[in-house]
């Protein structure tokens, strides 16, 4: 059996999107030949703790950890947040909106930790991992980011030992839907392309999640780019068994950021509140997860409070269940100029729970376009609130006959086993 390192941040038992995508893949990479060999940091700082995730772990892999440090408690003490506080991905900020403290780290983390507050385990890791390798040798290299750094760690590795090397890309890199947020000088916005397009250079492999992904990578520079979704493990449901919510639940599932509020959707509620029989009676706006002042700021404003059950982090074992349990599951593309691009992880985790999925973004992105393509729900403009109206009011509609379903198809195309049966098609290539 061949050996892979894979190079990554997130492993259990972070939480969070980060951890799922190589998670999973290291699951099932033994059934397809491959046995997988983790590079983790000893001493994280990771945005969610989840221990559930364990149980997805394969036996006996091998996992090497070293130390890393990173900028964290300074950045906490600058911001005035508690020592154990965990920070938020995405410049999320749940109590209060970002004052001068939190803008000037915002600057600081764009203009000089570059690629991101990682970079300090870089040049460790690739002395360790040169002089790690010559004892335990292994068939591939694998990068996974955000954060990026992992992508360096890898760079310096193919250039000290030539071993094929697969760069995974679960985000964009200077497309990402924040970059403009960065305040970034001539030189560091010219540092961080200048990183991005060496990995894309010199990866023997590059893998995007979506195929507008590689539509903008392509832009910046031309070469092969495969294309291998985020899924969902048919594990994570199977026999379990949920009963359907009494109440009319329209779940979001995840951070819900500032460019993620869906204000259209909020005034959509607000009219039918008002103006449908039954249905203030019936509405929960269930938010699971991290959520942004703001748009706890707009759900007040449009006088819904009263309506939302919020509901804090949870272990993956239980948001399972709750995606199952909810008779609306909310997607939100980001409001920003790569929207079309975003094809959240857990969108395949809401088509394996079979609700229908009521995604807000452009109908000409990738989310709505797999939506269309497995009849798993309806997607709607952010702008469009008369539409909004008409589609929420039909699915009450259902919801009150008890007709409220979906019935998607070629799903199985999607599941973690199948998605890494092309992984592992892509090492085998890198290998020959």
């Amino acid at each position: 059996m061949r050996k892979v390192l894979i190079i990554t941040y997130y492993w259990p038992p972070s939480g969070g999107a980060g951890v799922q995508r190589w998670l999973k893949f290291a699951k099932y990479l033994r059934t397809f030949g491959w046995e997988p060999v983790i590079f983790t940091p000893e001493n994280p700082e990771y945005p969610a703790i989840d221990e559930s995730l364990a149980k997805d772990i394969p036996a006996d892999i091998e996992v090497v950890k070293i130390p890393i440090w990173e900028p964290y408690g300074y950045y906490k003490k600058l911001i005035g947040a508690g020592e154990n506080e965990r920070i938020n991905a995405g410049f999320l900020s749940e109590k209060k909106r970002p004052g001068l403290a939190e803008r000037f780290s915002i600057w600081l983390r764009g203009n000089f930790f570059i690629p991101d507050a990682r970079k300090f385990w870089i040049k460790p890791s690739i002395k360790f991992l040169t002089h790690y390798l010559k004892s335990h040798p292994v068939d591939a290299i694998v990068s996974t980011g955000p954060p990026h750094s992992m992508h360096m760690i890898a760079l310096g590795l193919k250039r000290n030992t030539n071993l094929p090397w697969l760069a995974d890309f679960r985000d964009p890199w200077t497309n990402i839907d924040f970059y403009h947020e960065l305040m970034l000088s001539k030189w560091a916005d010219k540092k961080h392309r200048l990183q991005e397009l060496s990995v894309l250079k010199e990866a023997d492999e590059i893998v995007v999640i979506s195929r507008s992904m590689k539509r903008d990578f392509l832009e910046i520079y031309n070469r092969d780019y495969s294309v291998i979704t985020n899924g969902f493990d048919s594990e994570d449901v199977a026999d379990v068994e949920v009963t359907l919510d009494t109440k009319f639940s329209i779940a979001h599932i995840g951070t819900m950021v500032k460019t993620r509020n869906p204000q259209a959707l909020w005034e959509a509620l607000t009219g039918l509140v008002r103006d449908m029989p039954g249905f203030a009676n019936d509405l929960e706006i269930k938010l699971v997860g991290s959520v942004d002042f703001s748009v706890m700021e707009s759900i007040e404003k449009a006088d819904l409070t009263k309506f939302v059950n919020r509901i804090a982090y949870l272990p993956h074992s239980e948001v399972v269940k709750v995606q199952q349990q909810s008779q609306i599951l909310l997607l939100l593309i980001n409001d920003t100029p790569n929207a079309k691009v975003i094809l959240p992880g857990k969108f395949f985790e809401y088509m394996a729970a079979k609700r229908p999925i009521l995604c807000i973004g452009p109908l000409d992105g990738d989310a709505a376009q797999v939506i269309s393509e497995v009849k798993a729900g309806i997607a709607i403009e952010k702008d469009n609130q008369e539409e909004m109206q008409n589609v929420i009011r039909e699915l009450y509609q259902k919801f009150k006959s008890g007709e409220l379903s979906i019935n998607s198809k070629d799903i199985e195309k999607y599941s973690r086993k199948s998605l890494t049966a092309e992984l592992a098609e892509r090492l085998d290539e890198i290998v020959k």
